[in-house]
């Protein structure tokens, strides 16, 4: 408990963007959010002032940071599950749990666990455990149809550790590696949603609108809401889902629960995300409560917000850092862009530009989808290309 304001310290282990947003979310609530950074120069390090450096890979450095904590949550997904469980042997509130966690950081696990809940996804194998991974695979092939989605059952994002594969000779290298890797049959998709969630230990749901998701070599560059594509039936079944998923699976905070939506209108569930999620960035404008509000309200077991859109439409477009002799300058980019499009918001994390680095993103909001997503695009491909984004955009 902070002694000067009488409220709940959360602790955030990571200080990247995320916890950065939460940062900001907590600021009005009165909240005291301590982090645990690698470096004084991650993003959310350089703006909040109760900051511990320190390895989150270490059980003595999590239970230093976590003492005088009312509540630790992360803004990431990688703290070893025998660490979380350690803390909360010590009588550390930890949220979510590292019964939770677990099917966010094994992705054999939550595949596992899915299906025995008879929820939707992909035909799957296990390689890790086969004696065999090159005949396990040739055989799931064989049934299933070439190409395959191989993923890393731990360890993977934003499209790192994914890789589509045609056949099994271009599957040997990775065989080959120490990866533990899982096998999925390759989905008809025709686009991707993402279902925004957010649960409390009361056992409070509440969802946002589902979000049209568009990805480009395994980055998410635009986030819809809600999904112009959806049908009203595909849209409350993807957030009952999402809403179930939470329930089942014990989550306490927000949970982002990626979909495909075939060709068929069949929805598939790629994976989960048990945090704030890139997919729900939009909620800090587009939404009464944002996704940041919200995961600070759940993990304090206080009532969760409204989460009506501000706006009929809202596009979040992901700002990717452009070329290292991109001009004009980034602080004349701003201007610039704040001229331009005056309605635009802009959140910048605080990063190095580096070319194809997810670096800030922007949001538009307005009535019409077309011009709310050209309106977000444009703004988001001139802070990343600057001068260069008129260039491409008539070529």
């Amino acid at each position: 408990m902070d002694t000067r304001t009488g409220l709940p310290v959360v602790g955030m282990v990571g200080a990247g963007q995320l916890a950065r947003m939460t940062h900001q979310a907590a600021i009005p609530l009165g909240q005291s959010l301590r982090l645990l950074a690698d470096s004084p120069d991650d993003g959310a390090a350089m703006v909040a002032s109760d900051v511990q450096l320190g390895d989150y890979r270490s059980l003595a450095d999590l239970r230093r940071f976590a003492a005088g904590c009312d509540v630790v949550t992360f803004d990431h997904e990688h703290v070893p599950g025998e660490h979380i469980r350690a803390l909360a042997g010590d009588g550390v509130t930890i949220l979510p749990s590292a019964d939770a966690l677990l099917y966010a950081q094994d992705k054999a696990a939550m595949r596992f666990r899915l299906g025995s809940l008879g929820l939707p996804g992909p035909a799957w194998r296990d390689l890790s455990v086969e004696a065999d991974p090159t005949a396990a695979l040739a055989e799931f092939g064989e049934r299933t149809g070439w190409p395959l989605v191989l993923k890393a059952i731990t360890g993977g994002y934003d499209g790192k550790g994914v890789w589509m594969v045609d056949s099994l000779a271009d599957a040997q290298p990775l065989l080959a590696s120490d990866t533990p890797l899982l096998a999925e049959a390759k989905a008809d998709i025709d686009f991707e949603i993402a279902a925004v969630v957010a649960r409390s230990p009361f056992g409070q749901g509440a969802a946002w609108p589902v979000v049209e998701t568009v990805q480009e070599q395994g980055i998410c560059t635009e986030v819809i809401a809600p999904a112009p594509r959806l049908t009203a039936e595909q849209a409350d079944g993807a957030q009952e889902l999402a809403l179930r998923i939470a329930r089942e699976l014990g989550v306490v905070g927000v949970l982002a629960v990626e979909l495909f939506v075939e060709r068929s209108g069949a929805l598939l569930v790629n994976e989960l995300a048990m945090r704030p999620h890139n997919s729900g960035h939009w909620t800090i404008e587009g939404s009464r409560t944002s996704q940041f509000e919200q995961h600070l309200r759940a993990v304090l077991d206080y009532p969760l917000g409204v989460t009506t859109q501000t706006a009929p439409v809202v596009v979040m477009a992901n700002v990717l850092g452009g070329p290292d002799d991109t001009a004009p300058a980034l602080d004349e980019r701003v201007h610039h862009l704040m001229a331009k499009w005056p309605d635009v918001k802009i959140h910048l994390y605080g990063k190095e530009f580096r070319p194809g680095r997810k670096v800030g993103h922007v949001t538009a909001l307005g009535e019409d989808v077309s011009a709310v997503r050209a309106r977000a695009r444009a703004a988001a491909d001139y802070l990343s290309l600057g001068d260069r984004a008129e260039v491409d955009a008539h070529e």
